[in-house]
């Protein structure tokens, strides 16, 4: 019989992931640079992902940050250096800073979705006092070589909890219920990542398997290739790449949609080439440091996406996913050493 306490469990899980914050479409490109490259938009209006109120502009402007023109990535510079001081200073000393117009700073704004300077610098105070609100230590920066370890653990733990509140703040939930739908009615789920990603890709085949999900992770690149091009409508192929610019994933993610599978793409930019050939689009909020480029933060901020797609479609078929959790749990809790809460192990079933 199907147990209440599990029931409602994955109720509370699943409202709790549906309250989270929405965010509006992300700004493509500013009108004024027609040189930035577009963003590709699916079928269903997928290949955005949104930006609130209260969602932080400095993750925004990271994550834009390599499709901007030269100037405004010297301004994106400026800003991403030190926000709390942009957000006092005049359009023309940021200007000057960056090297740059003052016409440049406001195309900036433009690109970011802002609307203009005075915006930009309201969002930055208020950005700024979340942030004091959440830690008064300066634990942002990058670990440098005289860092003592009890330093080096308070920056890895502060940038990896940032990730997850960054990546749930800017993420799209109107994009994320259409993978949830795409996902629990597909004939099989193909997971493309290599590199780090490849990790995240294993992650969420292993869990949509647990739940009776028909699902593959692919991380060769010959057999990423072959896997999509025997799939047909009807079927997901997800690729998963921090900077969205892997040629195997890429790739991959192409053929599918060639064949007419339903594609989609984790990144972290949202400009980036990964974008291009998905009809739906999910973004992380990231930000790498020197001894952790893109194999840390990333794989956490990506793994928070994985958890709130699982737990999505395993609330559409809520009592199946229970009995297969419950199911494969039996079949391997006799590979597992009984211990007792004092850590002694219990003894060993003799059945006489």
């Amino acid at each position: 019989m199907l147990s209440t306490v599990r029931l409602r469990s994955f109720r509370k899980v699943w409202v709790t992931l549906s309250q989270m914050p929405t965010v509006s479409k992300f700004p493509t490109v500013s009108d004024l640079d027609p040189a930035a490259p577009a963003p590709a938009e699916g079928p269903e209006g997928g290949g955005g992902a949104g930006q609130d109120a209260d969602a932080s502009p400095l993750v925004r402007i990271r994550s834009l940050l390599p499709g901007l023109a030269r100037a405004e990535q010297r301004v994106a510079q400026v800003v991403l250096d030190d926000p709390s001081s942009v957000s006092r200073r005049s359009i023309t000393e940021v200007a000057l800073a960056a090297n740059t117009s003052e016409t440049t700073v406001t195309r900036f704004c433009k690109a970011i979705g802002v609307g203009g300077y005075p915006q930009l610098r309201i969002a930055l105070a208020a950005d700024t006092a979340r942030t004091a609100a959440r830690s008064s230590r300066n634990l942002g920066g990058d670990i440098s070589r005289d860092d003592d370890l009890p330093s080096v653990v308070s920056k890895v733990s502060f940038a990896d909890a940032r990730a997850v509140e960054e990546t749930a703040e800017q993420l799209d939930i109107a994009e994320l219920e259409r993978v949830i739908a795409a996902m629990a009615t597909a004939g099989r789920v193909d997971v493309y990542g290599v590199g780090a990603s490849a990790f995240v890709a294993a992650d969420l085949q292993q869990k949509l398997h647990r739940i009776g999900r028909v699902s593959f992770a692919w991380s060769d690149t010959h057999i990423m290739l072959t896997s999509a091009a025997v799939l047909k409508g009807g079927d997901v192929a997800v690729g998963i790449s921090h900077t969205g610019a892997t040629t195997d994933t890429v790739e991959a993610l192409r053929v599918a949609r060639e064949r007419g599978a339903t594609t989609v793409a984790l990144t972290n930019y949202p400009r980036s080439p990964i974008t291009e050939v998905a009809d739906h689009v999910l973004t992380t909020a990231a930000r790498e440091t020197t001894f952790r480029s893109g194999a840390t933060a990333s794989r956490i901020a990506q793994l928070t996406v994985i958890d709130c797609l699982f737990i999505g479609v395993a609330q559409q078929h809520l009592e199946e996913s229970v009995s297969a959790l419950d199911a494969t749990r039996d079949a391997v809790g006799t590979h597992r050493l009984g211990v007792r809460p004092d850590g002694r192990r219990r003894p060993r079933e003799t059945g006489k």
